[in-house]
Order: C-alpha cells, then structure tokens, then sequence
C-alpha cells in the first residue's frame, strides 16, 4: 500500500507544537524568592509592632508567643531598609480585613499610591493560620491598617530578583563613589524581571530607548547575561517594519546602538547574524527621513528625553546626533557582517548628517548626543552648570560624552554630585527624574515631610512622572554603573568578544581602585595605586595590546 504523506493539519499541529514550545522556553523565568524583616516602624496608630522588627519567621507557628494584636481601626508603616522588587508575606494567627498600601517612599504608603500599572493599594482578606503573600511591584514601605481586629505573627516582604552572578565590581578609596555604583548596579538589577523593565513599580515593559543604559550596567555588573538578547529581541519581534519600537520613532534607533554594545562585549557573530535583514532594512528606512540638506525629519511621536520633550529646537538638534551616532554603530555592525551595501548606506548617511548641525540651545542631551554622532563639539554646552539641567536617562549620555572628551574628572564629580544627591535623600535605588533644585526645602523619602517642608516625592515630577506615580527605581538612571567601570578602568575590547583588549587606567583624582570588567573568557581585574603601575589581570585567551602613549 502506497504511503501516504503528512497531512496538512498534522503539519500544522507540529508546527503549533514548535511555536509553543519556543514560546514557553522563552517565557520561562524563575525568580529568586527571600522574605526580608521589617527593619523599622516609621508611623503606628492604636498599636504596639515592635515584635515585627528583625522577626524572620516566615510560617505560622502553634507555639509562637509574640503575637501582634492590631485592634480594629489601628495602623502601622514599616520600612524594610532598601527598595525591592516583590510584595508582602503576612503570617496570620487570626482572620480578618486588612488594607495595604506599598510605597517607594515613606508618604506614598501613607497617601493614595499610582494605580495605573500595578495595584499598590487594596483591601484584603486574611486567612486564620497561615501565610498570605500579596503584590508584585517596586516598594520600600508597607502600610498596614486592620480594617477588623487581627492577630498577626509577622509581615515580611517577599524580595523577587532575577538570578544573576555578580561578575563585575568597582571599588575605590571614595565611600561616596562606592556607594553610587552599588546603588546603580542594585537599580537594574530590581528591574531585570522576564526582560529588562523601565521600572519595577510601574510600567515594567521593554522601553527600547530605556534599554541603552541597562544594557551597559548589565554587562558592567553581570557579564553578557541572557536577559540581554531576550530583551533585544522580544521587541524587535513586537516591531515587524517600518513600524517604530514602543511607537516612538527615535526608540528604533537605539536598538542599533544597543546591538553594537551587545556585539562588542559577547563577539557573538552567529546572533548579530540574525539580526541582519532586520538592521539592514531598518536602516534604509531611517536613512529616507533625512532631507537634501541633511536634516532630520523622524515622523511619529518625536522623543529625546522628558525635559526636551516641549523644546522642539532641541529636540531636533539632538535626534539629529541620534541618528549619527545609531548609523555609525550600524556602520561597524555591517563591517563586522561583511555587507558591503549596508557599510556605504551607513557611511553615506553619516556624511549627509554632518551637513546639518543645528543649535542646541543650551540643552545638554541634545549637546551630548551631537558629540556622540560626531557632527559638532558641543563641549561648552555639556560642561556648563555642572549637575544642573540634566535628567537621570539623559545623564547617561552626558557621561559618555565628557568620556569622549577626556573629562572624566569632571564626569566623576557629576556623579558624586547629581546621583549623590538621591542618596543624601535616602535613595537606595536612582528615580525616573531628579533635579538638583528639588532639594530646596524639601526632606528625606524615608521619613514623613513635617510641616512646611516639601515632600520629595509627591510635589515633583512632570509628564508621565507626576507627583507618587514617579518611579524611584528606574533602570535608565543606572549610568554610574557602566560610566564609572568602564571609563576609569579604561578598558576597551579591540576585538568582538574581548579577546584583544587594551587597558589605560584613569584614577581621576582617587588614591587606588580595584576594577573587575566581565567578559566571555571571565572577568579582567585592574587594581591601580596614585603614582604606582597598574596591575592587570586577564583571564586565559585574552591579550593585552599596548598603546601608543599619547603626543
């Protein structure tokens, strides 16, 4: 009997099968889960919680004998100490009605927290012995009101974190410095979820132009992790052309910046091969929005960053050194996949850009982006009024410009000075948005405001950030993290993949660092001394190329 072939709809059954399959294998994600104490009551009502305070217990116990009655009516805040990434453990002896209330600062667990993308405020049912776990958001703070009289024997947070190894660190004689990169290095690691959030209290989605500083301070603090080529991809495959990533039309270009950032630390040829129909026609694409005279003109929603985002000048200004600097990434991505056609589109495009330099009026990403494309030296603007008319994403570029213009003390004190500010304010991770003008009258996120002081949460913020609906940890303001590694350990990978490197050390201004920067064949230490050699140490099959010491 002669054989018959595979039907259609088998085919397609398998077919269905394979596409499940990748689609579970890509969706597969497993946090890793801890509770964490109370550290301390900020606020009570009609209560005594102290037993809360450092109690681990985490299941409800028959022998317990610290009981926590919460009469009806009563109220407390808790503060866990550091920002998180989860929700709430309540280990119950009694039933009862409860309210919480999550806040990344101390007045927005005590106010009516942003609802938008995230339940920070609900009513609850509690069971009778037992450990109800509720939320999954960004907090710091817990406010509990017992809506019916409860008896309770703990409330932790559940902390949820992506499983990374920590393969990059920094460290130097300023406490300060030290402290900003672990708090920039803990900002992205709170938002690396399924892929690599904004922010871990609110949106948590892939914002492509978001992705630029995230990526850097990944691979600064935790190698090529594979959260990288997920995040890249699951929004390239959201983004079938010519339509623009997250619809902003700028935002397509920063996945061709973050590809060659992904492709000069991985050497990973066989995935930026993957990428090659996608990049070649995203880059025809951008190259028709530019006129005769070489002037941008992106269509769609225009966006810079939220500071510019009335500034029509600016913006263009700094799209315009957007555009430069995305298709001189393309153009060593098209080098590296031998497509000649790509390499001269890049390179033609580049050269009709730099015929347009438009003024930045005094915008200092706009400045900062133009010096990265290379069509102007916008080095008065960059440097003028140091730590004042930045924000914490367009930060990011400010820094690698001064970089780029060898003024790295001086990007070192904007550190010290604009992120330093979060901080001195009780910041454990860096906000969507920050100005140095803010501080005037205004008091710490882990206390409660007193009378005629401002509230630094609520009564700042613009545009999509306004008042408690701000994020206080957002991936894009991790910049310390990447700048502070890469620029004062000099490192630079010659070669895709880091097996060539080059390594001059810049200890601006400190007495001693020790720098460890992850690459494939493991990490490269420099320990450097004021008026000492440095010393170098390179895992097996990479090799140090010397320098030609500057005339």
């Amino acid at each position: 009997m002669e054989k018959q072939p595979p039907s259609l709809y088998s085919e397609r059954e398998k077919k269905t099968e394979r596409d499940n399959g990748e689609f579970r294998k890509m969706n597969t994600f497993e946090y890793r889960k801890s509770y964490l104490p109370a550290r301390r009551i900020v606020w009570s009502s009609n209560c005594d919680a102290q037993g809360l305070i450092g109690n681990e217990l985490c299941q409800c116990s028959f022998h317990w004998e610290n009981d926590i009655q919460l009469p009806a009516g009563s109220a407390l805040l808790l503060d866990f100490g550091c920002e998180l990434a989860g929700g709430a453990a309540i280990v119950t002896r009694s039933a009862g009605r409860c309210r919480l209330r999550f806040g990344e600062s101390a007045s927005e667990a005590m106010g009516n927290p942003d609802q938008t993308h995230a339940i920070h405020d609900t009513e609850l049912q509690l069971p009778a012995l037992g450990t109800f776990e509720y939320g999954t958001t960004g907090f710091r703070f817990l406010r509990i009101d017992a809506l019916e009289p409860l008896t309770l024997q703990n409330i932790l947070a559940v902390s949820l974190e992506c499983p990374a190894e920590e393969c990059g660190s920094f460290e130097c004689s300023d406490p300060r410095l030290n402290l900003i990169w672990e708090t920039a290095r803990r900002t992205v690691r709170l938002c690396m979820g399924n892929y690599l959030f904004d922010g871990v209290k609110r949106d948590r989605l892939g914002w492509m132009g978001d992705l630029y500083p995230e990526l850097k301070s990944v691979i600064a603090a935790y190698g090529c992790h594979e959260i990288l080529p997920r995040s890249l991809d699951y929004v390239r495959d959201d983004t079938p052309l010519p339509a623009t990533m997250n619809n902003i039309t700028s935002y397509s270009l920063w996945w061709i910046v973050c590809q060659s950032e992904y492709f000069r630390v991985s050497g990973r040829l066989d995935y930026l091969k993957e990428q090659h129909s996608y990049l070649r026609n995203l880059a025809k694409q951008f190259a028709s929005y530019i006129d005769e005279a070489g002037a941008e003109h992106l269509p769609g929603r225009r966006f810079l960053d939220w500071p510019s985002n009335d500034d029509d000048v600016a913006k263009h200004a700094g799209l315009q050194g957007l555009m430069a600097f995305a298709f001189r990434r393309g153009a060593e991505l098209a080098a590296a996949l031998g497509d000649g056609q790509l390499l001269e589109l890049c390179r033609t495009t580049i050269t009709r850009l730099s015929n347009h330099r438009p003024e930045c009026t005094g915008n200092k990403t706009a400045a900062a982006l133009q010096i990265l494309g290379g069509i102007a030296d916008r080095s008065e603007t960059l440097l003028s009024s140091p730590g004042k008319n930045i924000s914490t994403f367009g930060g990011a570029f400010v820094l690698d410009a001064m970089a780029q213009l060898d003024k790295i003390e001086e990007g070192v004190q904007l550190i010290r000075s604009y992120w330093g500010a979060m901080i001195d304010r009780g910041a454990t991770t860096f906000w969507e948005d920050f100005n140095l003008d803010w501080l005037e009258n205004s008091g710490r996120i882990d206390e409660l405001p007193p009378p005629g002081v401002r509230d630094l949460h609520a009564d700042y913020g613009n545009y999509c950030y306004k008042g408690l609906r701000h994020s206080l940890c957002h991936g894009w303001a991790s910049a310390p993290c990447f700048w502070l590694s890469e620029t004062l350990s000099g490192v630079r990978f010659l070669s895709p993949g880091g097996g060539e490197l080059s390594v001059t050390p810049r200890l601006a201004g400190l007495q001693w660092m020790r720098i460890g920067i992850p690459t494939p064949r493991g990490p490269v230490t420099i320990e450097q001394e004021a008026g000492k050699v440095p010393e170098i140490r390179l895992p097996e099959g990479v090799r140090l190329v010397p320098q030609e010491p500057c005339c």
